[in-house]
């Protein structure tokens, strides 16, 4: 038990300490709340568990990097449990009756504390030594950012790492002498088999006084928990912030009904002058709170596909340049001091048109930031406000406003049904219709995708779907405009569709679409403006009719298949199961790359870099996903998604043709026996 004189210092010292950190954070919340919108502060309470979940789950780390994933979940279990044990301390360090009961009274109960309070130290240590070794000895190179990289002047000086050592230490330092604080007791007082890896090295104390042991346990209780009170001020300012701010930021984070999806703006109210984002305080609050939560693991630069092809983006300097850009002008911002663009500090224009809005970033983060999102909104100002965007997207613009369509294509939306052996009905021609069928422009006009939606009606037809088109009434989603940054564009073809939608019903009715981002705009998106429907992808509604019994499939494919799985599918929308299970009955044999499913690895095309020319780079994103599919082994690429199918099909032409690619209804109806080319 330590004195009152120690008592006295330790309560100042923590009341000053703590004082400095209600400060910091203080200041860290103002900033915050300078940005956009509100932190659904009234629906935390029902969010707690999403924060729990996260905090406890490690925000689904292990399922990359799964080494160091482990050792990380060392460190932030010991830390977790260290919450309580370090409260546990204090009291046994000034109250000697508690630390009497504490050791001998609370019998198995407190034997499994301490018992758990052993071990975590030691993996706790264990763990961190081996981060500190991964990133100062071993340098991984996942740890940089390339030079080409937008990212602030502290942080490319090395600013990151010396963050990582200082808290490096202190860990150690915090865990180490906690752990042998616990040895000295066990020495001065007797054994404790609930703390074997203490015991063992209480021994090395055998021969030491009483006094000498006492002065040790006093000497590690202000190492371990002094240094916590002392590292409270500064921790606001490191990336270990992330042990509140994480589960923090997942409890705020917004519902976008899929990931990814944008919010609206609104074009009607005309208090508003600004539209996008150029500063940090136009940013959303949660935007915001992104780069407090930050890790700075790389994570989310790792699966780039802008990143792993050369581009200038980095998801991850993005968030890190936002953190010191803030830290850097801290009081001032907190004082309501004018912000800076954002192209001036946190990213590069290639950068900001570089991403192909695969939302890679956003499903690979423990801590749940969307820096994709950050992106997108910059898009909008640019486009709609500084009037700067690649000179190749008005093409693509005028032709959805003049003829409905990116390409401009003034022919009617259905000529891809001619040579049919069945009829395929218009809304007018069949009212009582149970599905549409949406085309979209890429089914429309382009001729392989045409395959598709031939493909896709066929089997409706064969499986005794009453289901219709809406033929010219159709018109593009919107889909390329809004994701380049053009949301009045959006606006307007939304508005038109969701008139024509609701005009025939087809709120009450299901929508089927061959298309993964005409499937986000009308099922996720449109909803922003009053649309509300069923939306499925054309490999969802087959693996259902299969699963009925609806179709006869000879089952006599007999390719070795790689399935791509489309950015908008899968991450966006959850679904990876439907095309594959599709595939299996068609007879294939399904061959996935080592990116698949959830870490699949973007075409290239999405984010409207299909209607631009790609940033420059080492290599192209196309190339770089078609050599892996190549790699499998497989004779056929399967799709979902007809710009995936185009930039696969573009990669394959360019070494000869040696792949097939099809979309996953063409396999199916070539099960089925039927010739829709």
């Amino acid at each position: 038990m330590l004195n009152n004189i120690h008592l006295t210092i330790f309560i100042i010292f923590s009341a000053i300490c703590v004082a400095m950190t209600y400060n910091t954070f203080t200041k860290m919340f103002t900033v915050i709340n300078r940005g956009q919108g509100e932190l659904p502060w009234s629906e935390l309470p029902s969010r707690v568990m999403t924060g729990v979940i996260a905090l406890f789950s490690q925000g689904r780390i292990l399922r990359h990097r799964t080494v160091s994933s482990i050792f990380h979940t060392f460190i932030a279990y010991a830390f977790i449990f260290y919450l309580a044990i370090n409260g546990i301390d204090v009291v046994k360090a000034f109250s000697a009756p508690f630390a009497e009961f504490y050791r001998e009274g609370l019998g198995a109960f407190g034997g499994i504390i301490r018992l758990l309070a052993d071990v975590l130290s030691v993996l706790g240590m264990v763990g961190m030594a081996y981060f500190l070794i991964r990133r100062f000895i071993y340098r991984d190179k996942v740890l940089t950012i390339r030079e080409n990289v937008m990212l602030h002047p502290k942080a490319r000086a090395g600013g990151v790492f010396t963050d990582s050592l200082i808290v490096g230490i202190f860990m150690l330092l915090h865990l180490g002498f906690r752990f042998l604080g616990e040895s000295f007791e066990i020495a001065l007082h007797h054994s404790d088999p609930w703390q074997p890896f203490a015991n063992s090295v209480a021994l090395l104390w055998s021969g030491m006084t009483d006094q000498a042991l006492m002065t040790w346990i006093a000497i590690s209780f202000w190492i371990a928990v002094g240094l916590i009170v002392a590292f409270l001020p500064y921790f606001p300012y490191t990336k270990h912030a992330h042990l509140f701010m994480g589960p923090l930021n997942f409890m705020t984070r917004p519902d976008r009904g899929a990931m990814g999806a944008l919010n609206a703006l609104d074009f009607e109210d005309e208090s508003i002058e600004q539209f996008g984002v150029n500063t940090l305080d136009q940013l959303e609050k949660t935007q915001i709170l992104d780069a407090f939560a930050c890790i700075m693991c790389n994570r989310c630069q790792e699966v780039c596909p802008a990143y792993n092809t050369g581009k200038e983006l980095s998801p991850a300097a993005l968030e890190v340049n936002k953190r010191y850009y803030v830290w850097e002008n801290f009081d001032e911002l907190a004082a309501g001091a004018e912000m800076a663009p954002m192209l001036d500090f946190a990213i590069s224009k290639s950068a900001v048109w570089a991403c192909t809005s695969c939302a890679a970033c956003i499903d690979i983060c423990p801590v749940g930031n969307e820096p994709m999102i950050d992106i997108l909104d910059m898009r909008r100002d640019m486009m709609l406000m500084q009037n700067e965007f690649p000179h190749e997207l008005q093409t693509a613009y005028e032709g959805i406003e003049r003829a409905g369509n990116p390409w401009g294509n003034p022919d009617e939306r259905t000529g891809w049904m001619k040579g049919l052996p069945f009829d395929v009905p218009t809304v007018q021609e069949n009212p009582d219709f149970e599905v549409l069928l949406w085309v979209g422009c890429a089914g429309a006009y382009d001729p392989a995708a045409q395959k598709t939606v031939r493909s896709v009606a066929t089997i409706l037809n064969e499986a005794g779907t009453s289901f219709a088109i809406l033929g010219d009434e159709e018109s593009c989603t919107g889909d390329p405009a809004r994701r380049s940054g053009h949301e009045a564009l959006f606006f307007e073809m939304a508005t038109g569709n969701i008139e024509t939608l609701n005009g025939y019903g087809v709120d009450q009715k299901t929508v089927v679409t061959s298309c993964p981002h005409c499937m986000t705009a009308i099922g996720t998106e449109y909803k922003q403006l009053g649309g509300d429907y069923k939306v499925f992808h054309h490999t969802q509604m087959i693996a259902d009719l299969i699963g009925k019994g609806k179709l006869t499939l000879q089952n006599n494919v007999l390719e070795k298949v790689a399935f791509h799985d489309p950015c908008y599918l899968g991450r966006h929308n959850g679904e990876y199961d439907s095309p594959r299970d599709a595939l299996a009955a068609a007879g294939t044999f399904l061959m996935d790359p080592a990116r698949s499913k959830e870490n699949s690895f973007c075409c290239g095309a999405g984010g409207a870099q299909m209607w631009k020319e790609e940033e420059h780079g080492d290599e192209a994103v196309n190339v770089n996903r078609y050599n892996e599919l190549q790699e499998t082994g497989a004779e056929t690429i399967a799709v979902g998604c007809p710009f995936c199918a185009q930039m696969m099909r573009d990669a394959n032409d360019e070494v000869g043709s040696p792949m097939q690619v099809k979309d996953v209804a063409e396999i199916v109806a070539e099960a089925m026996g039927k010739n829709v080319a």
